[in-house]
């Protein structure tokens, strides 16, 4: 970016910041470009979102207040409107469109949205506000009966427990733990370079640290740990054993001559690019053509060069705090 007073190329400048969210001081590293000649710094678009969705992803964690993609979804597994889920909850005509918009819920107006995140909790809901009739009513009843069933069955609850029942937190990346999105991040790296498991955990690391670096929220949700080989998904040998179990991968093992086993996975079917944003593919694919060349030891040596992992591999019992993006070597 060019200094609007020199016309020289500013540098980006990161310092730790306290700023302020409904009366509450959160502490974020606040970027912007500065003049080196006259001393002023700017923020743009980028930044501007970036610096302040830090404070609101720290505020949301907080109080584990529900985001926007989360809100949205509630409403529409139920196929209603935003202005009839408004009225079944309560709330103000608009309140519930300008949540999915963007806006910060008020704390007791996240505890009614997560209530109606559970179907049976949602039907309750439905009964008591005699906000819908006719087929309305019948086709919101439907739809929270066949989740209810949905939710006894096997595949979710491994899901659950695997993955997806994390709280988003900084630990996230504050982002939703996505298991379907995790395992097309899987399959992506899978199909075009075919890696072995160590080499695998640490790509996936990479793509989430490195887009939470740049926009402030991790791709697929999921929590890292250190290990000696380096950084890991949580949970990581069981989800690529179910993941084979479910024949979305292929697993071919090798004994080398020490006496060690290494497990490269092959994807069993095509990648999905639907689950992602543009700016998420542009990143698995940077993440890919970045390290596609390096072998598995060179990418645990680079990813031990890494602060977060540094400081947590003493504490494996911990997730490495997703803040520790901003200070990648790699």
């Amino acid at each position: 970016m060019l200094s609007p007073f020199t016309e020289k190329e500013m540098f980006v400048r990161k310092e730790w910041r306290e700023m302020t969210f409904r009366k509450e001081i959160f502490k974020i590293c606040f970027h912007s470009w500065k003049c080196e000649d006259t001393g002023e710094e700017f923020e743009d678009e980028h930044f501007a979102q970036l610096n302040y969705d830090q404070v609101i992803n720290q505020y949301r964690e907080k109080y584990n207040i529900p985001y926007p993609d989360e809100i949205k979804s509630i409403r529409e597994k139920y196929d209603l409107s935003a202005i009839k889920m408004s009225h079944v909850l309560g709330f103000g005509d608009n309140t519930y469109r300008q949540y999915e918009a963007g806006e910060v819920p008020t704390q007791a107006n996240a505890r009614l949205i997560q209530m109606a995140a559970d179907p049976r909790k949602f039907l309750d809901m439905i009964d008591l506000s005699h906000a819908l009739e006719g087929s309305a009513i019948e086709k919101a009843r439907h739809n929270a009966e066949r989740l209810i069933n949905k939710a006894d069955k096997e595949e979710t609850v491994v899901r659950n427990y695997l993955f997806d029942g994390k709280r988003r937190s900084r630990f996230t990346g504050f982002g939703k733990p996505d298991f379907e999105k995790f395992v097309e991040m899987i399959i992506y790296f899978c199909t075009h370079q075919r890696p072995w498991k160590t080499k695998l955990n640490k790509l996936l690391f990479y793509a989430d640290f490195t887009f939470f670096k740049e926009y402030g929220v991790s791709i697929s949700g999921s929590e890292y740990y250190a290990i000696d080989m380096g950084p890991v998904p949580d949970n990581f040998n069981s989800i690529f054993e179910h993941l084979a179990k479910m024949e979305l991968l292929k697993v071919h093992n090798k004994t080398f001559p020490d006496g060690g086993v290494g497990e490269k996975y092959l994807p069993a079917r095509e990648f999905n690019d639907n689950l992602f944003q543009q700016q998420e593919l542009e990143m698995l694919q940077s993440i890919n053509d970045k390290f596609k060349d390096l072998s598995t030891q060179e990418m645990v040596d680079l990813s031990h060069e890494e602060i977060g992992w540094q400081q947590n591999v003493d504490n494996p019992h911990q997730p490495i705090d997703y803040l520790y993006a901003f200070e990648l070597k790699n």
